[in-house]
């Protein structure tokens, strides 16, 4: 905030609370000219308005909030760039990265400051981490038999990884499902915590458009990659179809000479099967056109960081959970 806004606000608030204080000692002046408690020159259908001034309780209250007041800005922010004598903050602003997260956090301490949010976080870690340490310990595949930490996962689950993939893990377009049996990157449990940790960035599949022959190639090419698929085979093309099969040479490397996908070449690649009916960007026509044309290059991000492994492990194990048979 700029030095103009900040003494703005300062004088704005402090000459708010002066306001409220001029009022109330305004309020309890007597200017009727009659001492209190006696009748004043006015009365209405037979009752006599008396010189009271205001309650006792009310005007001590108005005084205590006031002073309240005061006290508050001078101990915590609130008065523009003033940070207040007790160095207290609910969080670090204006956090644009994780590292510029690590890096507040570490000059926050250095200066003194009370980071509520930092000390929430500390006294989270000191009370839940030997649970999480424990877990840690032991396998994916027995853990996922732990239902106290399948609850722990899929609370770890809704909390950070649903916003792309569903609280309910099924995905959606451009967001794999996880609760089936088809991996981009592999379903071990080695490779879902492998994916946790590192993330996943798709080597890119480019845009095919110029080398199948424009925009009649990516037809052709769509028309053959659908009629992989045993239920969509009878509602192709058959003429265009037939003359993508051939230009989908170009395309075999990475998905297998019959869309079967490759294992070694899938995992390191992200490139999946086409004959199964199973689409992350969508399997309709046109879908499947846009994909060819423009090309896809998925992103997971890395969680090593944020989670941390030993939670990692956690939700690994819920994730794996989800794709085996109950």
């Amino acid at each position: 905030m700029s030095s103009f806004w900040s003494a703005w606000i300062i004088v704005l608030t402090l000459g708010t609370l002066v306001g409220c204080w001029i009022l109330l000692r305004w309020c309890l002046t007597n200017f009727a000219g009659v001492p209190e408690g006696e009748p004043m020159d006015h009365e209405f259908d037979g009752i006599q308005e008396l010189n009271n001034p205001l309650p006792k309780w009310w005007s001590t209250f108005f005084l205590v909030t006031i002073i309240w007041g005061f006290g508050y800005l001078a101990l915590y922010p609130g008065l523009g760039n003033f940070q207040g004598l007790l160095g207290w903050k609910s969080s670090n602003q204006d956090v644009t990265s994780l590292e510029d997260s690590k890096m507040q956090n570490a000059t926050s301490k250095e200066a003194g400051f009370a980071v509520q949010y930092d000390r929430e976080v500390a006294a989270a870690d000191e009370r839940f981490g030997p649970i999480f340490a424990k877990y840690a310990s032991q396998d994916i595949a027995t853990l996922a038999q732990d239902k106290d930490a399948l609850k722990i996962g899929q609370r770890l689950f809704l909390q950070n990884c649903s916003q792309c993939h569903g609280s309910d893990a099924k995905g959606t377009t451009g967001f794999p499902n996880l609760t089936d049996k088809d991996w981009l990157y592999g379903g071990t449990p080695a490779d879902i915590e492998h994916s946790l940790l590192y993330g996943r960035t798709a080597k890119g599949m480019i845009a095919w458009e110029t080398m199948v022959g424009g925009e009649q190639g990516v037809k052709e090419v769509a028309a053959y990659v659908l009629s992989l698929n045993p239920e969509r085979a009878d509602k192709v093309d058959a003429d265009l179809a037939a003359a993508g099969k051939d230009k989908f040479a170009m395309c075999a490397a990475c998905h297998g000479a019959n869309g079967e996908g490759s294992d070694e070449m899938g995992i390191a690649l992200g490139a999946p099967r086409l004959n199964d009916g199973i689409w992350l960007y969508g399997g309709s026509e046109r879908a499947v056109q846009e994909s060819i044309r423009n090309g896809r290059a998925g992103v997971m991000p890395a969680w090593k960081h944020i989670l941390g492994e030993d939670k990692i492990r956690v939700v690994s194990a819920y994730v794996y959970s989800l794709s085996q048979d109950k």
